[in-house]
């Protein structure tokens, strides 16, 4: 049903567009004149004021030919991570590659060109579908923001994909809450050759709590870690000022809390422990936290309709196709959160975030052959 070939032009035409996040206005303005061109009514929203981006998400209806069918949602992001400038793609067989000096951007405009395929394709066979909504959001990479700005009376659907993981045998049901958390360790200045006993080493402060902590993988829902450290001024202070950035998720809500309240008691606990007693006066160290509730999890039921259509257009085209979890996030938290069902798909990108990113084109094709499987049978249904 799908012309892989037209297809796989598409997405090379697209990651050759630069697109890192807040930068997507030429990739926007391109997918709005393909959507118009389809005869879809088509516009941009505000979520670049609102987010500091010079465009907004692009937000298109298509009006279906089968009028007594439920609306459907389809949807993927327009933003890519660094380096993520003057991709060169290179194109093996049925492997499209990065040139090994920038990502390759398949994440996610290989889900961007698996919606454009199909859509084309229903125009082009005249192929019964309902109402389809499509939204192609901004800066994803960098927090769900696109998504988490759309106006959600604008769409109508009660059920969607999300076409933004890696492998096109997985249907992304359950995924984590996220938190984003910054803590700042106060320390005490003092001339660290003069009199290092005046102070007190919010560097020293910040290592020991860091060393009491759980990070990495804490079972298998949850994760946690610190990715970001910045402190001091010279060499011969003791530095007053650490500041931390980190994150947490977990599949399980209750786990997530007991990791924060963990993560935050290293730090308290860390502080106290450091003592400098001056002018009769006991000091320490203080702590500043700020948690940061980024996404709320995805925990679709396996009776869910989206799930049951995925699977049985599987079936019908004798693909294999499970249901399962994933630690990241997607623009699919953002919309079950609202109330859609909406379940993610991959597309066939591997090494993600890398510069040794590569697109599986069989697996770019199946998945699209699935998404249009999929919107007949929401119609049929």
């Amino acid at each position: 049903m799908i012309n892989l070939e037209r297809m796989t032009d598409h997405v090379e035409e697209l990651v050759r567009i630069d697109s890192e996040s807040r930068h997507e206005k030429e990739v926007a303005l391109k997918l709005k004149a393909e959507l118009e061109a389809l005869g879809a009514e088509v516009s941009i929203d505000d979520a670049a004021e609102k987010i500091g981006a010079n465009v907004g998400n692009v937000i298109a209806f298509i009006k279906g030919n089968k009028p007594d069918a439920a609306p459907f949602l389809l949807s993927a992001h327009m933003d890519t991570v660094v380096p993520g400038k003057r991709v060169r793609p290179v194109r093996t067989g049925k492997v499209l590659k990065t040139s090994g000096d920038t990502i390759l951007g398949g994440d996610d405009k290989s889900g961007l060109s698996i919606i454009m395929e199909v859509l084309r394709t229903l125009k082009e066979r005249e192929i019964p579908h309902g109402d389809l909504e499509i939204a192609f959001t901004i800066c994803e990479e960098i927090g769900l923001l696109g998504a988490k700005a759309v106006d959600r009376k604008r769409l109508r659907s009660t059920d969607g994909l999300v076409l933004d993981s890696e492998e096109a045998n997985l249907l992304i049901i359950e995924g984590p809450a996220a938190v984003r958390m910054e803590f700042k360790v106060h320390g005490i200045e003092a001339h660290a050759g003069v009199a290092p006993e005046e102070g007190l080493s919010a560097i020293k402060m910040a290592s020991n709590a860091i060393s009491k902590m759980k990070l990495g993988r804490i079972d298998k829902e949850t994760t946690a870690n610190i990715g970001v450290i910045e402190g001091g001024l010279a060499t011969n202070i003791i530095p007053n000022l650490v500041s931390l950035k980190g994150e947490a998720r977990s599949l399980s809500v209750s786990k997530l809390k007991t990791q924060i309240h963990h993560m935050k008691n290293c730090f308290e606990v860390a502080a106290k422990k450091h003592v400098l007693k001056k002018h009769g006066k006991k000091l320490t160290g203080k702590i500043e936290s700020m948690i940061d509730h980024d996404y709320f999890r995805i925990n679709l039921n396996k009776n869910a309709r989206v799930v049951k259509l995925a699977l049985e257009a599987a079936r019908k085209l004798r693909y294999n196709l499970k249901a399962g979890s994933t630690g990241g996030g997607s623009d699919a938290n953002v919309y079950n959160r609202w109330g859609i069902r909406v379940a993610n798909l991959g597309t066939g990108m591997r090494d993600i975030h890398t510069v040794k990113e590569w697109l599986d084109l069989l697996d770019f094709e199946r998945s699209a052959n699935l998404v249009a499987e999929m919107v007949v049978l929401h119609a049929a249904n």
